[in-house]
């Protein structure tokens, strides 16, 4: 029995709407706790943990708004919680907030075995701890207000990277990131910030240019989490 605990925002079942599971049936995890402190965040209620936001579990099963209330459960009652909800879907996504902020690997141990695929998406700020066989979306946060460096280990980890782009500034940091971690291989997504139509021109433009793939957040633009 794992004793570690994982400050959980929310938990719900949905399609995975970004990078390489795009269309995926998924469960996601979302951990409370995040100091990056990215401008265009859509999950800013996730940053700070403050005790007077702990609930109960039953309130975080039970919400229907974002709030910043979170609630501690071990990775044995995250998996009772799949059977007792009824989800159906076998792709764990682990998000935040900032999801590496502490060890993952006890939770990903616990739902690979129960024959669970994981996913993880971090901002790449912090040291990558999970299982070997879990899938590292490193979505990389250069120059943020938190003023967190983007780490080599996570950039080595990564199965796949994906940048949030406005501005041709964006993907100037992007391909300096990537000269710098010498990354070469690993399949690059550019996801147009806030969907704005400017974005998502720069970003299919330089997908094109660079033989990388198109992020577009099938999620928002279909109206569900």
């Amino acid at each position: 029995m794992n004793t570690v605990e994982y400050k959980i925002n929310e938990l719900f079942e949905t399609i995975q709407g970004e990078g390489a599971f795009t269309g995926q049936p998924s469960i996601f995890i979302r951990l409370q706790g995040c100091p990056v402190a990215c401008s265009w965040c859509d999950t800013k209620h996730t940053w700070e943990i403050e005790l007077e936001d702990k609930v109960t579990k039953e309130q975080i099963i039970a919400k229907t708004q974002e709030t910043s209330q979170w609630a501690s459960f071990s990775p044995e009652q995250i998996l009772s919680l799949f059977k007792v909800q009824g989800f159906k879907a076998k792709h764990i996504v682990i998000t935040g907030g900032e999801p590496c902020m502490v060890d993952l690997t006890p939770l990903c141990q616990t739902l690979e075995k129960a024959g669970y695929s994981c996913q993880i998406e971090t901002s790449g700020t912090f040291d990558v701890r999970t299982t070997k066989d879990c899938w590292v979306t490193v979505s990389p946060k250069v120059n943020m207000r938190g003023g967190y460096e983007i780490l080599a280990s996570a950039m080595k980890r990564a199965n796949e990277i994906k940048h949030p782009v406005a501005t041709e500034q964006h993907v100037d940091d992007l391909k300096s990131l990537l000269a710098k971690h010498k990354v070469t291989n690993t399949p690059v997504y550019l996801q147009p910030i806030s969907q704005k139509q400017r974005a998502t021109e720069l970003a299919i433009a330089t997908c094109i240019e660079n033989n990388w793939r198109l992020s577009v957040q099938v999620h928002k633009y279909i109206g569900i989490e």
